[in-house]
């Protein structure tokens, strides 16, 4: 019994992480052809790097600037998600560890799921 609760959990967490990264590469490729399409008309320039506008590096900044469509929102929207994937599959593994009991494991997969979500909701 326990062998078959552990094959349909793998297969569900082989399942999320595929839809996720599906998911999010079609929101970025949507991104990019929106890109593309309204702004053929500027060359790319390679002689300097330019960081990110403020907009587009906190994810309150993402979801608004994506919220007006805008390209490069989107965009970083996508890749909020990609991110997000694996974050999502340690947050089920964490539900999936306490539903068995198992007092080590969900001590350590709650720190490491507390560590990614701080690196990725507040600003270093």
């Amino acid at each position: 019994m326990a062998d078959s609760n552990d094959a349909r959990l793998e297969q569900f967490i082989g399942r999320l992480l595929q839809v996720g990264v599906i998911f999010a590469s079609v929101v970025v490729l949507i991104g990019a052809i929106c890109l593309l399409t309204g702004q053929s008309h500027e060359p790319a320039s390679f002689q300097s790097f330019q960081a990110a506008p403020k907009d587009y590096r906190s994810l309150s900044g993402v979801i608004a600037a994506a919220a007006r469509f805008d390209c490069r929102g989107v965009i970083q929207l996508g890749l909020l998600l990609l991110i997000a994937t694996p974050i999502a599959r340690v947050a089920f593994s964490l539900v999936a560890f306490a539903l068995e009991r198992d007092r080590i494991y969900v001590i350590v997969t709650a720190v490491v799921l507390g560590i990614l979500l701080f690196s990725l909701l507040f600003e270093h």
